[in-house]
């Protein structure tokens, strides 16, 4: 296999990927389809047949498939040989966190444990720390838990209020303090806990549940995922041992974004897992469903939803597996010794922060998309308790909350990209300045497609990066410092931002398959980049207006948005057939079918 080319974070903005350069899940190894394989076993054997299982609390009943989980090598996918873990790259946990996706309730338990409960240790924690405490995480043995919420630091996580301060003999810290919405709280044997040493120092500690001082709040009556545990956890002179110290005094944000950046991808792997399960219960139940004397998946509606909850599921797929495969490229140029720092740890996961936040937003969207299609295709039935939409419905509208709230993180993208641009990271500002003369080429060039396939589309993805860079560029200059603080501004780019790199990544996969395989075999691929591509171009258009209507006036503004209008001057792809021909793949297969 050719090299791919390593690319910083948010590059994906201003530089043309090739698809040589994107990993696909159609290129899973052998070895990557076995862990796939094994880990979906244990999701149609051990849990589903027990749906009933997670509507209610059963701490034993989750202990035991964490075990389960344990001996099949799938909780410590991150977690290096040498602690009891497997050593897996990145793809391998995208794929093990997809398949427990589809495990309701327990796949949030699961999530917590192996992802942002295992991962500060994994990355951030010391060579004892590791010892001590990541064998017992691997097999299932230990819970681990994550805790960070606070009535008052949500969102503004660095505003907690639980102190750290230091016994006379330094042998301990004493942690005062209460962590709310606590994922398996009740049932944790460590929790990873933030405090500030001497009321400034941001830090994070590793709790054992034995420690003096520690005690759980009552279990919260949840909406959905009601069979994990979620309890507040309280720190009354709490006596921590020094040695527990996570990393460095002062450092716990390093550790506590870095790792919800990882929660993030991980949860819109999950999330992927969830929309195939809702896809399998649509196509099951419109194939035997009769109305009219004809099954309901014959009907034309019916088909579009079934059609758009697997395209849109695709995209996720396309860009969490792209994501995977870039954190693992980058990963790979350390050499064994930088493996071990971790400063080297660090820089490599927040380099596609950005990415991460992309995935968490688009995938948990992606599911919730999915779960409604699903009810409303079961009708009145989706709505009962008892049949599988109502429980999947409301299980999956926390991911929207999980690892920081969607807001929170579409704010973030822009900022992240507007920070690096600053500190010359990212050559946005350089992109932006010659945007302008790139556009004029377009507007005066003679588009000649030729008979690529999906030149179109490939030409379209890249005018959405301009236009992104024009209403951007204006976006900043007339704002400046103050842009930070024009949430609905930002909110566009934001969105602007994550549908191009959504539509290039179900671009690019679509590409790489044809070139593989060949049109004849790729017809559903290429179809499904061709429909969101046309859905989603228009989506740009428009949020580059609303943007540029807020930052200019008069002339300026009249001359920019007719740039964009001849910009976006392109006529649209039919859809209807495309729709039907994906919707007749998913009926036929009675699953998602890519």
């Amino acid at each position: 296999m050719s090299k791919r080319k390593i690319f910083v974070g948010g590059e994906f903005l201003i530089t043309d990927s090739e698809p040589g350069d994107m990993f696909i899940v159609e290129e899973m190894t052998t070895e990557h389809k076995m862990i796939y394989s094994a880990a979906t076993d244990f999701v149609k054997k051990e849990i589903l047949p027990n749906d009933e299982q997670f509507e209610k609390i059963n701490e034993d009943y989750a202990r035991s498939l964490l075990e389960m989980a344990g001996n099949l090598g799938l909780n410590g996918t991150d977690i290096p040989e040498a602690y009891g873990g497997e050593d897996m790259d990145k793809t391998s946990t995208c794929l093990v966190t997809e398949a427990l996706g589809g495990a309701p309730s327990f796949s949030v338990s699961f999530g917590a444990h192996t992802g942002i409960g295992t991962l500060p240790i994994v990355y951030f924690g010391s060579d004892e720390q590791k010892r001590k405490y990541l064998p017992k995480l691997a097999t299932g043995e230990w819970f681990a838990s994550y805790c960070l919420t606070e009535t008052d630091a949500g969102s503004d996580a660095l505003n907690t209020r639980t102190t750290a301060s230091l016994t006379e003999d330094g042998k301990f810290y004493i942690l005062n303090g209460e962590k709310i919405y606590i994922t398996n709280g009740a049932w944790a044997d460590i929790y990873i806990v933030y405090a500030k040493v001497d009321g400034k120092s941001f830090t994070g500690f590793i709790v054992e549940r034995a420690f003096p001082g520690l005690s759980l709040g009552k279990e919260e009556d949840k909406m959905g995922i009601k069979g994990s545990s979620t309890t507040s956890v309280i720190l009354k002179d709490c006596r921590v041992p020094k040695e527990n110290v996570l990393f460095e005094i002062g450092q716990g944000h390093k550790v506590a974004f870095n790792v919800l950046n990882i929660g993030r991808y991980k949860l819109a792997a999950s999330t992927v897992g969830a929309c195939k399960i809702a896809i399998t219960e649509a196509v099951k139940y419109a194939n035997s469903r009769e109305q009219f004397g004809r099954k309901i998946s014959s009907f034309g509606m019916i088909k579009n939803k079934l059609a758009d909850m697997s395209i849109r599921t695709f995209m996720a797929e396309s860009l969490v597996y792209r994501l995977a495969g870039a954190i693992d490229d980058r990963f790979n140029t350390l050499d064994e010794t930088a493996k071990q720092q971790v400063t080297e740890n660090a820089k490599t996961i927040e380099e596609y922060a950005l990415e991460c936040s992309i995935a968490k937003i688009y995938g948990s969207e992606c599911a919730d998309f999915c779960m409604d299609e699903l009810v409303q295709i079961f009708g009145g039935s989706g709505y009962i308790a008892g049949y599988p939409p109502e429980r999947m419905y409301r299980d999956t509208r926390i991911n929207r909350i999980f690892e920081g709230t969607n807001e929170i993180n579409r704010l973030l993208i822009p900022a992240t990209i507007l920070k690096r641009a600053m500190k010359g990271r990212l050559d946005l500002l350089n992109a932006v300045q010659v945007v302008g003369e790139e556009i004029r080429n377009y507007l005066s060039d003679t588009v000649i497609m030729g008979d690529a396939p999906l030149a179109v589309q490939e030409r379209l993805v890249k005018i959405s990066k301009k236009i992104f860079l024009l209403a951007a560029g204006k976006a900043a200059n007339r704002l400046g410092a103050n842009l930070e603080e024009e949430q609905e501004v930002m909110g566009f780019m934001a969105d602007m931002i994550i549908e191009i790199y959504v539509m290039e990544s179900g671009l690019l996969r679509a590409m790489k398959i044809i070139s593989k395989k060949g049109e004849s075999n790729a017809q559903y691929h290429d179809a499904t980049a061709k429909i969101y591509i046309n859905d989603t171009f228009p989506k740009i258009v428009h949020w580059a207006r609303q943007i540029l209507s807020y930052v200019e006036a008069g002339d300026d503004q009249a001359a920019q948005i007719a740039t964009v209008n001849r910009l976006a001057d392109y006529p649209p792809t039919e859809t209807i057939a495309l729709r039907r021909l994906v919707a007749e793949k998913v009926i036929k297969a009675r699953k998602y079918p890519f």
